[in-house]
């Protein structure tokens, strides 16, 4: 009987519903498999990953649509991860071909309840950002959540040394490419009648004021989404004056909230950094990507009411890391004392340092 349930876990999925429906009555069974002393170590350990794949996807009352744009790689692949583990239905898309993320994301997650799909788009492009929303809606059907993730910095430099192809391309990715994307996100979401939906738009360095040197073109992008944000959240809510309510939207609930990942070991932060940078802050407040989405999504998934600023670096835990690092003396995970990554066995790791994730 433990070794038919084995079988039955550790086998290509049935249906997702129907699968679903067996693979919780038969956690019982499998878990006793799994202590069983005759399941080799190897098997155990494949038990181990599918049964915690099953009880996060118990969580899940049922499938909710997400896109993601700069979903190929960084923060929003860990993202992409993070929903599909939860037996979520996903878009992403990326100017780069996304297949090989798809592929690899489709592979992890092959006996899951989650869906992935990938679109090349460019979030500046306002023709092919009207082929994602049309092409999420082909693939998911219903998105209830909408994620501006990508964004670029143009490099860590003098903003005088920028040059003005540099400066476009910045602002039609991160502020345009945003505009754009949160436009066909409410019309789209706007004709789910009785669905409530949430856009979530990135802010980073910049998005409170203040200098970010080296940095000045991206966050002058950044600083100005909490002002789209509360702007929309104000339209969406009490409509805009001498403009009557648009009745083809009449039963569907669009929410728009900042979301903040803080650092992220990607090519955004690493890239032109220099050994100091990556002692400190780096050392002290970046996250990995896995580490960063593992928080949010539950957050993002928990978010409820319009214009909520949803942050991986909340105060609480800055002041934890703060007191780690110079109270305690709590050495860093991710950079040595001389500034260096420190690459884990048996990973893979780019040239400025990134982690390679598939």
């Amino acid at each position: 009987c433990m070794r038919a349930a084995l079988s039955r876990l550790l086998a290509p999925p049935p249906p997702p519903l129907t699968g679903r429906r067996t693979s919780m009555l038969l956690l019982p069974t499998i878990v006793a498999a799994a202590l069983s002393p005759g399941v080799p170590g190897a098997r155990r350990g494949a038990v181990h990953s599918a049964v915690s794949r099953l009880a996060m996807q118990q969580q899940t009352s049922s499938p909710k649509g997400v896109v993601i744009t700069g979903g190929a790689g960084g923060v929003g692949y860990a993202y992409a991860d993070e929903f599909l583990a939860r037996g979520h239905w996903v878009v992403i898309c990326d100017v780069k071909d996304p297949e090989p993320a798809v592929m690899a994301l489709r592979q992890k997650h092959g006996g899951g309840l989650g869906r992935i799909y990938g679109c090349t788009t460019d979030v500046s492009s306002a023709e092919s950002v009207g082929a994602l929303a049309q092409f999420a809606k082909e693939q998911i059907g219903t998105v209830h959540y909408w994620i501006n993730n990508a964004g670029i910095n143009g490099g860590r430099r003098p903003f005088t040394s920028l040059s003005t192809q540099t400066v476009e391309a910045v602002v039609k990715v991160n502020l345009i490419g945003v505009l754009l994307c949160t436009l066909e996100a409410i019309k789209l979401m706007r004709t789910q009648r009785g669905v409530e939906s949430h856009v979530f738009n990135t802010v980073g360095s910049g998005v409170k004021g203040g200098g970010t040197p080296g940095y000045a073109c991206y966050g002058a992008t950044k600083r100005g989404l909490p002002q789209l944000t509360d702007s929309l959240v104000k339209e969406l809510d009490d409509g805009v004056e001498g403009y009557e309510p648009d009745e083809a939207a009449r039963g569907a609930k669009v929410n728009v909230h900042t979301l903040s990942p803080g650092m992220v070991f990607t090519d955004l932060l690493l890239n032109d950094s220099t050994p100091k940078l990556r002692k400190f802050p780096f050392g002290v407040l970046a996250a990995q990507p896995p580490e960063v989405a593992q928080d949010l999504v539950p957050k993002i998934l928990a978010t409820s009411g319009n214009g909520q600023k949803v942050e991986f670096l909340t105060t609480d835990r800055i002041l934890t890391k703060f007191f780690e690092r110079f109270v305690q003396g709590k050495k860093s995970e991710y950079i040595d004392d001389n500034g260096n990554v420190i690459k884990v066995p048996g990973a893979q790791y780019l040239d400025n340092g990134v982690r390679v994730q598939y």
